[in-house]
């Protein structure tokens, strides 16, 4: 009788032990939310790209807590009402830990709410509008935000390249219209004169003619586009066929081989900001990332990709450092608040104030040769 019950017992136990056993062979999964399709899906081969190279690494390291690691990709094509449905999949997904996104501005504005009422941590490499964070704990960024990018921009125009009039052509959403009203305060203040203002809409301006005509009757030394790739692109080409000449700028929503692509020849010359750029200076992390990114997926990486890629890798060293559980991350996230305690990565080194936003010094690229490479004047 007592060999039965010491059988039944440890029976019992093994029983017990299996839903444990298989949770800890299940794998740990990350959201990645961001623009795979649409206008922006460069932004979005760059952001899956670096996001797969970042979890293979930690995979073929024995993954973390000895379980792999998985990514689900959710495709916001760049629109706010897409991002809505993503991030609702994504928050009610109780295996999802923590979202590396959104890339759009208005897509990671849309999604916010939704992130905070479920207590999962929202990571985004590529929104820059002010208000991306506000009003949610949960929330957090790797890269500035538009008023000092839109500050940092108008100060390069005025006293770097010595420029006294510009006109501003800016993509109608949210963060065309936050870098828009950035530099333009900031031209106000110091004496840069904006001698125009238009608007356009992503994905249905085509003709950019009308604009182009105002610049120029306005005697605009400079034409600063805050928007992104394609229209920025298609902007520079037909103002190079209508003999246009002028100085182009462009924010960091410019950056990117979709713009050389569509822009050929008419891109060269244009400057723009970027929170991160491969060069000469680049670190030997940033190197080695760039390489392994070249070998593994054919070609060279960008800005995003990098962001991406330290965003990845700062999420996994948290899921190491405190589990999966979503409030625990947030809390370990949130801890990085100096740039002592900060996350060291390819771009820098990552730590957060009490809004959720990280400040990272703007380079100025300039396109040469159909790359991105470092301005030969950048602002101190």
């Amino acid at each position: 009788m007592r060999s039965t019950r010491a059988l039944l017992g440890t029976v019992l136990t093994i029983l017990a032990a299996l839903p444990l056993a298989a949770r800890a062979a299940e794998p740990i999964r990350i959201g990645v939310a961001g623009p795979f399709t649409g206008s922006g899906a460069m932004y979005g081969v760059m952001i899956r790209n670096a996001a797969t190279l970042a979890i293979e690494e930690a995979n073929a390291a024995g993954g973390i807590r000895s379980r792999k690691v998985e990514a689900e990709y959710g495709d916001d094509e760049g629109k706010n009402d897409k991002a809505v449905t993503v991030a609702r999949k994504f928050a009610l997904d109780q295996n999802i830990c923590i979202v590396i996104g959104h890339f759009n501005s208005t897509c990671s504005l849309a999604g916010k709410p939704i992130y905070r009422d479920a207590e999962v941590v929202q990571f985004s490499p590529g929104s820059t509008n002010i208000h991306v964070c506000e009003g949610s704990d949960y929330t957090f960024r790797n890269l500035y935000r538009d008023d000092y990018q839109g500050t940092f921009l108008a100060n390069y125009t005025k006293n770097v390249l010595g420029l006294d009039r510009v006109a501003v052509f800016f993509d109608n959403d949210d963060y065309g219209k936050g870098l828009k009203d950035a530099f333009v305060k900031q031209a106000q203040v110091i004496g840069l004169q904006v001698v125009t203002t238009q608007d356009y809409v992503r994905e249905k301006t085509s003709d950019f003619a009308p604009l182009l005509d105002l610049a120029k009757n306005a005697q605009a030394q400079a034409i600063f586009i805050a928007g992104l790739y394609a229209e920025a692109g298609t902007i520079v080409k037909q103002a190079r066929e209508k003999g246009v000449k002028t100085q182009f700028l462009g924010g960091d929503g410019v950056f990117g081989p979709g713009f050389t692509e569509i822009g050929g020849e008419a891109a060269e010359g244009t400057l723009i900001t970027t929170p991160f750029l491969f060069g000469p200076s680049s670190s030997e992390a940033a190197v080695n990332f760039a390489n392994k990114f070249k070998k593994r997926f054919g070609r060279e990486p960008d800005t995003w990709a990098a962001l991406t890629y330290d965003a990845v890798t700062m999420a996994l060293d948290g899921i190491r450092t405190v589990g999966t559980d979503r409030n625990d991350l947030r809390d370990w996230m949130a801890g990085h608040d100096s740039r002592e305690q900060g996350f060291k990565g390819i771009t820098g080194v990552t730590y957060f104030d009490a809004n959720g936003d990280c400040l990272k010094p703007a380079t100025v690229a300039i396109v040469t040769g159909g790359r991105f490479v470092p301005a030969p004047k950048q602002m101190e």
